[in-house]
């Protein structure tokens, strides 16, 4: 295996089981040290009282590699900064940060309660902030005292937050979030030295296998070699990109991007709307498939 990542501290949060915990293994194999983060929570987010993430510091430690256990709650401030201090007490700095963690809660919209919908925006779109406002804080201090370092962040959106999903409405908008999160970090950190990239990944998981049939779909850790690749500094020129992984497919998301537009000249009269916002739809390309419908 390359040394591509030699060197080099990352942290991966949700890391215990299924995609995070194959992200930890690959960046590992490639010579990061890892903190290895996993609050151990069921698919809906409650607790178990298991510790996932040990198992997988031992996995990457049988191997030769680094790796430390953090159990963190990731959309808790105080304790997502704890976890990057962790990372620069224990190996000495921070390069990489993959944002992971979350949990589903499926409801159609008219089902989703309050505290449904509370708890998956709070994992995925905080549970992302928190993060990586501590680390990009850390990289912006390190720039500025003359020690910038190749930070990269790896966000994980989903194709359910650019084309939607029936039945994850919540989801959806946590999703959707992070791809809106990404675009802006990518700029406002890569004065120092940091990319911020988000992926989309297809594969079969906790997430997955209740949904729908996933006998065809990816392995998590299919995913997992894009991820090391954008973690290395050989991705310096890669920055504010959603790319979609589905197996063997790699795609790079042209979300919300301008359409067809048209300048009356003047304000527009509801009467005149329907007839251009239709001749506009008509010649945009068609919207993508929502996922279930």
């Amino acid at each position: 295996m390359s040394k591509l990542l030699d060197g080099r501290v990352a942290i991966v949060t949700g890391a215990g089981r299924g995609i995070g915990r194959a992200h930890a293994l690959e960046l590992a194999s490639h010579g990061a040290a890892v903190v290895v983060n996993d609050f151990g929570v069921s698919l809906s987010g409650e607790g178990t009282g298991e510790s996932p993430a040990e198992s997988v510091v031992a996995e990457i430690e049988a191997a030769g590699g680094r790796a430390v256990v953090n159990g963190a709650d990731v959309a808790d401030f105080e304790q997502a900064a704890a976890m990057v201090q962790q990372a620069i007490d224990t190996f000495g700095g921070l390069d990489i940060l993959v944002n992971n963690a979350g949990f589903v809660r499926d409801r159609m919209l008219v089902n989703t309660s309050e505290e449904d919908w509370d708890a998956v925006i709070r994992v995925h779109l905080k549970g992302h902030f928190a993060p990586l406002r501590h680390a990009g804080a850390y990289w912006r201090a390190e720039a500025k005292e003359g020690r910038q370092r190749a930070g990269r962040v790896i966000n994980t959106s989903s194709g359910a937050g650019l084309q939607g999903s029936v039945g994850q409405a919540t989801y959806s908008a946590a999703k959707a979030g992070i791809a809106g999160l990404t675009l802006v970090a990518a700029q406002e950190l890569g004065r120092y030295g940091v990319t911020v990239n988000a992926i989309a990944p297809v594969a079969r998981t906790r997430m997955t296998e209740g949904a729908f049939d996933t006998s065809a779909m990816a392995l998590p850790e299919d995913n997992s070699p894009i991820v090391a690749w954008l973690a290395s500094e050989e991705a310096a020129d890669v920055t504010g990109r959603v790319i979609e992984i589905d197996g063997g497919t790699l795609t790079v998301e042209n979300a919300w991007s301008h359409g067809p537009s048209h300048d009356r000249g003047t304000r527009w009269d509801a009467v005149a709307v329907g007839p251009a916002l239709r001749a506009l739809i008509a010649a945009a390309p068609a919207p993508e498939p929502v996922y279930g419908a």
